[in-house]
């Protein structure tokens, strides 16, 4: 599985943004989708994933009520919308895959693979 994520820029805060992650592969209903965020010298943090079964979501606390996960198994995309966004919202976006034993989305980055290149969201105050 290749993924390829897209859809960052420049926005305002309060403004929206959606980032779109392309699966090329097979994607299983074992499989989850998720998003990390990472800024230049941290560590690629969780956002948010998804089940492709589509059974199962998970959030950061710092982006519930205003990011929204979802995965469309026609278009083998795994979308995340972006709300009111926040200047700490700013860092690279990546987008990975796992297969994690229990089913459950699981927040460890090294867990993930496939991660191709992110897209860059930059929040200003």
């Amino acid at each position: 599985v290749q993924l390829q994520a897209s859809g960052g820029g420049l926005v305002q805060a309060g403004g929206s943004l959606r980032l779109s992650c392309a699966a090329s592969g097979n994607i299983t209903a074992k499989n989850v989708i998720s998003w990390f965020r990472q800024t230049p010298g941290k560590e690629r943090l969780f956002v948010a994933g998804i089940r492709w079964s589509g059974d199962g979501t998970k959030y950061a606390d710092s982006v519930k009520g205003r990011f929204t996960i979802s995965r469309d198994t026609a278009k083998n995309t795994a979308d995340l919308q972006m709300n009111s966004l926040k200047p700490e919202d700013t860092g690279d976006y990546y987008c990975g895959v796992s297969m994690p034993l229990l089913g459950e989305v699981i927040t460890a980055a090294p867990l993930y693979w496939s991660w191709g290149q992110g897209t860059l969201v930059t929040v200003s105050s």
